[in-house]
């Protein structure tokens, strides 16, 4: 059936949410570690328990958290600010409810700008919002018994929720990427996925092309990383499309993507929040955000990557696809910062950063804190290059490695111990352009007949025969004045 199907006349519409473990020392409402691992139940108190009798405490630290990351998404702050409480019962939930933000989220509105399928645009966001992590079940450890760990219980969250804006699984994959660069960013989160410290659900429905009204929309969950998330979409994409075509009704529920074979399973009917039983909690006083504590918030706030992208680009004059990689990662961009502070090469320094550096970081699969030379010894190989002591070639593979062998040594130290000087002697030159044009009497009669592009052979032969120390572009110029006297 499937293969007689028109997928293309269908548009999907995707909301996503994502749940942020934030980088406190403790717990939402306890002075229990929030530390990930540990012992299961060690990191608990009676207050992550629930017993009677116990009263919780908000953790100030996740507050400022959660307005960091609002100022960068372009929220709206709320001032006025309650808990409430979502009652369900769960093993791995030890109150029989969650603490959490409901009709009052910390953060409002806001969007997330992405690059995806070419093009720029901003996700919208609905809100972000707190709320306390529940604990984990475990079901491979015992063949009889579930087993619950409560040491995540408690774990302060932010959960940022999308309007129905993205619309193909490649999307959802460039908002996911550009929400864990910036949380790690912001250090607001780790955005490891694959320890659930960044989760994900993906609410999807379909509709034709050109329709304005929303399909009955299934939610998908337990995705492990962002790839996941792309593959459960597309799943889940090709399931709905296939029971609307085949006359069968999509019935709104919870689904659970399975990586191992890249399908879904129903897991329970859809809840709506009235289920929930939502009310205020009663054990937490309201907090109130004053314009004084959001100023001292936004001025802790670091350069964003989308505004040093802007920078990149327009004043230093990168091109976008330099500026965009470079911006990727916090460390690079930093280490790439204090690099264009210490040389007037910027691009030459981005050359650097996306060509042998990347290289020498993808071998020892290794992240930028651990490239061992420092901004201003990589400044200076660049300095070299550009007062045409060395030449890029000779610079990349060999005085760089000798640099990392010896962080501390000077590349024009390095340089000249091992005899790798550039030599602009036009007097040293001559003769070796000599000797190679005399090797290729049938390519320099080509070069004459027009064949200009033979060029590039003579020059590699004499910086070959010079063991690269010829100037490059000293030796095109008398080599173009030789060949056309």
């Amino acid at each position: 059936m499937s293969a007689s199907i028109d997928y293309n006349k269908y548009e999907a519409v995707i909301g996503l949410e994502v749940h942020a473990q934030l980088l406190t020392q403790s717990k939402l409402f306890t002075s229990d570690s929030a530390a990930f691992g540990g012992l299961p139940n060690t990191h608990i108190s009676p207050i992550t328990l629930g017993h009677p009798g116990t009263l919780p405490f908000l953790n100030k630290k996740a507050v400022e958290l959660a307005v960091r990351l609002g100022f960068a998404c372009h929220c709206e702050i709320e001032r006025e600010n309650f808990f409430a409480r979502k009652n369900y019962f769960y093993p791995d939930l030890p109150k029989g409810y969650q603490i959490s933000q409901h009709t009052a989220p910390i953060c409002i509105g806001g969007h997330v700008p992405i690059f995806a399928e070419g093009n720029s645009r901003n996700i919208r966001l609905n809100r972000i919002h707190l709320e306390e992590d529940a604990g984990k079940s475990i079901h491979d450890l015992d063949p009889q018994n579930t087993m619950v760990d409560y040491n995540r219980a408690g774990v302060p969250l932010v959960e940022i929720v999308t309007e129905p804006d993205l619309h193909t699984s490649d999307e959802a994959y460039a908002y996911l990427t550009e929400m864990r660069r910036l949380v790690r960013w912001l250090d607001v989160c780790d955005g490891n996925m694959e320890e659930g410290s960044m989760r994900c659900d993906a609410n999807i429905s379909i509709r034709l092309k050109g329709d304005t009204s929303l399909g009955t929309k299934v939610e998908v969950k337990n995705m492990n990383s962002i790839r996941n998330v792309k593959r459960a979409i597309d799943n889940e994409i090709k399931r709905q499309i296939e029971l609307v075509e085949g006359g069968e009704r999509i019935v709104q529920e919870t689904r659970s993507f399975d990586a191992s074979n890249g399908s879904s399973f129903p897991l329970r009917s859809k809840e709506e929040a009235n289920d929930y039983r939502y009310f205020p909690e009663p054990d937490l006083a309201p907090f109130r955000i004053t314009e004084a504590y959001l100023d001292e918030v936004r001025a802790t706030l670091p350069e964003l990557p989308e505004e040093m992208l802007a920078r990149y680009t327009q004043q230093l004059g990168l091109p976008e696809y330099d500026a965009r990689v470079i911006c990727d990662d916090k460390a690079t961009a930093v280490y790439f910062e204090a690099l264009i502070n210490a040389t007037p090469h910027h691009k030459a320094a981005a050359n650097w950063m996306l060509g042998p550096v990347k290289s020498w970081l993808n071998e020892q699969n290794a992240g930028m804190e651990a490239f061992p030379l420092t901004p201003a010894s990589l400044a200076a190989l660049i300095a070299l290059i550009a007062d045409g002591k060395v030449n890029f070639s000779i610079a990349s593979s060999r005085i760089l490695p000798a640099m990392i062998t010896a962080p501390d040594k000077d590349p024009l130290a390095i340089a000249t111990d091992l005899n790798l000087l550039q030599d602009n002697d036009a007097g040293n030159i001559l003769p070796v352009i000599e000797e190679v044009l005399a090797k290729y009497p049938g390519k320099v009669a080509e070069f004459k007949a027009g064949k200009k592009g033979l060029i590039g052979l003579f020059v590699g032969e004499v910086m070959k025969l010079s063991a690269g120390k010829a100037d490059p572009k000293l030796t095109n110029e008398l080599l173009m004045k030789r060949l056309n006297s």
